[in-house]
């Protein structure tokens, strides 16, 4: 034990001293911070606040636009505000001189009776001032014609009165349906799960494989075996890279979770109905889970490939299988955001390589019943223990076979020749 406790002592210190691993770690920390501050910038900045100018020809469609600064005028944040302009001939001067954003001009149509306008502008992509005055329009073009009908104001009321229509998750046999928000909390959450596992797989799982075959290729694994068991060794290196990436993964998530909850953007998080307090406490203890079981699943697998490698220009291809596991995992779990229980999510999720991203998936999305998480569980656990045995013994065969990528019929003999 004492000598593991050294493995994962020297794994953690050569790494969180390495220039690469603090130059990462404060990029991402970085980033992390501006995307917690996201909401507050998107709110401060995204014009939310601040009307767009639209000119219009004096005279030209008064009724319309008459119609328009009353439809503007009831709205709580207008977001279009109506600038009058001498002339239609100084309206692009008016653009390009930055006094209004944009302007309106008006085709006659007799056929609808109701002008055609187009909204003209400098950007190519004004989608959200273009939707608003459609909206506008759409709503002074009914009103001109209902106006002759004869309906009554209360009449007119119930004709223009938004539908109301809620999403409700229905659920079955006791189980917690899940509000539109809650849902939309869960798919966040999903989501970054989904990233963070395979991140972890991809990177920390490399840096073990590459670690090990570096310490072949430099012949320094043959000194660290005569005083350290290869069981050991690779125990050792797996849980100081964990260690490492659960330092690290700590300082993101803070640095993201305190910028998240800082004053300004908790108000502008509220602004976008995203309420953080919804979150199950249910679901973030299968996260951690589903992580745990994810890494070391694949660590494993990392460590069993690295020691079978000699040089390190040959790794890349003998980590491929690997690699591609991880991103069919990871693709199946990004279809199954929008379809959590299609058939083919119900059958990956019993598949160990699989089942840390869609097992979490499903129960963050859909609501499985208790035997399938039960199931899979049991069986990732099984895979575990499996692969890791498989994998020792693999790693204590691997790191003494020098030479060419040895086949799997040389490794399996070589394999019956030790005791794990």
């Amino acid at each position: 034990m004492n000598s593991m406790w050294t493995v994962m002592s020297f794994t953690m210190r050569n790494k969180l001293r390495s220039k690469s691993f603090i130059i990462m770690t404060v990029i991402l920390a970085v980033l992390l911070v501006v995307v917690g501050n996201l909401p507050y910038l998107i709110d401060k900045l995204g014009g939310s606040d601040k009307a767009t100018k639209v000119g219009y020809a004096e005279g030209e469609q008064a009724v319309i636009v008459q119609g328009l600064k009353d439809y503007y005028t009831k709205l709580p944040e207008p977001g279009v505000e109506l600038v009058s302009v001498a002339s239609a001939d100084k309206l692009k001067s008016a653009l390009q001189d930055g006094d209004i954003g944009g302007y309106l001009t008006f085709t006659e149509d007799p056929e609808i009776g109701f002008p055609k306008a187009t909204y003209n502008s400098k950007d190519a992509f004004s989608g959200g001032t273009s939707s608003s005055l459609a909206a506008a329009l759409q709503q002074i073009k009914t009103d001109l014609i209902v106006k002759d009908v004869g309906l009554t104001d209360a009449q007119k009321k119930q004709l223009f009165a938004p539908i109301s229509l809620d999403t409700q998750k229905v659920s079955f046999d006791g189980e917690k349906g899940k509000t539109e928000e809650e849902q939309g909390i869960a798919i966040g959450l999903t989501y970054a799960m989904i990233i963070l596992l395979f991140m972890a797989v991809m990177i920390t799982g490399q840096l073990i494989a590459t670690e090990i075959t570096a310490e072949k290729s430099s012949r320094v694994m043959e000194i660290i075996v005569t005083s350290v068991s290869p069981l050991k060794q690779m125990w050792g290196k797996i849980l100081g890279t964990f260690i490492v990436a659960i330092i690290q993964l700590a300082v993101l998530i803070g640095a993201l979770v305190i910028n998240l909850t800082m004053p300004q953007n908790a108000d502008s998080l509220e602004k976008f109905g995203i309420h953080l307090d919804t979150i199950d406490p249910t679901l973030l203890v299968y996260a951690v889970f589903f992580y745990l079981a994810g890494f070391f699943l694949y660590s494993t697998l990392f460590a069993a490939v690295g020691s079978i490698v000699s040089r390190t220009e040959d790794l890349g291809q003998a980590i491929l299988p690997i690699t591609m596991l991880t991103l069919v995992g990871f693709y199946v779990a990004m279809f199954g955001l929008t379809h959590p229980d299609h058939i083919l999510i119900k059958v990956c999720q019993y598949i160990p390589f699989f089942s840390p991203f869609l097992m979490f998936l499903r129960i963050g999305l859909a609501e499985p019943a208790w035997w399938e998480i039960v199931a899979s569980i049991a069986i990732l656990i099984v895979a575990i223990l499996g692969i890791g045995w498989l994998s020792a013994k693999i790693y204590r065969t691997g790191v003494l076979m020098y030479g060419k990528r040895p086949s799997m019929k040389e490794l399996v003999k070589a394999m019956k020749a030790y005791k794990v």
